[in-house]
């Protein structure tokens, strides 16, 4: 179907494909093309992900995929009722050595200095509202479920865990609050373009492909933030050598100012994890995949007081100068 599609409509002749994380990728005259469903995404949003794609591309970033016009001159097609774009890039092995921060960084950098303001895919200054609508729901859904008295265990663990991170939820929103009030952007706090969601693993594992359908524009804190905290919860014993590498290579690029690192801060407080362990449930079918959430919510319940305690420590695990002055949460110091 997809190697059909991209005959017909962008005279593209697959030779082999692929399976790299979620994407197929489909190699032709030592390019990488991927296809991607846009169907649901509305025009506004692709046109602005096409100028973020060009203008990281036109840095001289050779990883970043690029749109490709099809035999009719369009970037969208449609087929079986289904609209696509294509994505190119040049084919090229993985770097022996990933500097993620390095790397992170100068990504930042070329992402900064576009001129466009964008209105659909931009999330600057708009986690407070994002986090507030999102802890409205849940607490909709958490009374609901005490209403009906849970029958299956993930329910229980839900209703017995909602109110503590509803209260860890509130505290990070105040955080961001009081950052806003207390302290000042300066010139690298300016927006960039980001990932959704920042791992080691965004940028592909069998070849480096930086895809714009991962990108939002905000602060870079963002990617930091939730890079650190996935490199936590997937090396929970090993992960602070990985964390202050990547802390410190980044900033040899850039340095990190202090509304930098309350941003960074908050982000981490806000419990993202929790809350996509949650939503992940009540919209999954698979039975498999909801055991798995099941067992995931069991070990952030058990594993909550440390991840406390990587909070309370987190200045000093990334080696936050005292002179920056960038305060901590009360309660988790007691």
């Amino acid at each position: 179907m997809s190697v059909d599609i991209l005959k017909k409509f962008f005279n593209v002749q697959v030779e082999n494909s692929f399976l790299d994380g979620k994407f197929i990728r489909y190699m032709a005259n030592d390019s990488i093309y991927t296809l991607i469903p846009v169907t649901n995404v509305k025009e506004d949003v692709l046109v602005e992900l096409y100028e973020m794609s060009e203008h990281i591309a036109g840095m001289g970033d050779k990883y970043t995929s690029r749109f490709v016009l099809s035999t009719e001159n369009k970037y969208l097609i449609t087929s079986n009722e289904e609209d696509y774009v294509l994505l190119q890039n040049k084919s090229s092995s993985l770097p022996r050595h990933i500097n993620y921060g390095r790397k992170l960084a100068k990504f930042h950098f070329r992402g900064r200095s576009i001129q466009t303001n964008f209105e659909h895919v931009s999330r600057v200054g708009q986690w407070k509202s994002f986090w507030e609508t999102r802890l409205d729901q849940m607490e909709k859904a958490w009374y609901q479920l005490v209403q009906e008295h849970p029958d299956q265990e993930f329910e229980h663990l839900f209703v017995d865990s909602f109110p503590y991170y509803m209260g860890v939820c509130e505290n990070a929103i105040q955080y961001l609050v009081d950052t806003e009030i207390d302290d000042s952007p300066v010139q690298i706090d300016t927006g960039t373009v980001c990932h959704e969601r920042f791992n080691k693993n965004s940028w592909g594992k069998n070849q480096w492909i930086r895809n714009p359908f991962d990108w939002v524009f905000d602060h870079p804190s963002r990617d930091i933030a939730e890079w650190i905290r996935d490199q936590y919860f997937r090396n929970k014993r090993t992960f602070l050598p990985d964390v202050q590498d990547f802390l410190r290579s980044y900033q040899s690029v850039t340095p990190l100012s202090p509304f930098s690192w309350r941003l960074l801060y908050a982000r981490l407080l806000f419990p993202l994890h929790y809350f996509e362990c949650i939503e992940e449930y009540f919209i999954t079918n698979s039975e498999q995949h909801q055991k798995h959430l099941e067992e995931r919510l069991r070990k952030y319940m058990r594993d909550s007081v440390e991840y406390e305690k990587f909070l309370s420590d987190f200045f000093q695990i990334a080696e936050v100068s005292g002179r920056l002055n960038v305060p901590a949460v009360d309660w988790l110091i007691g």
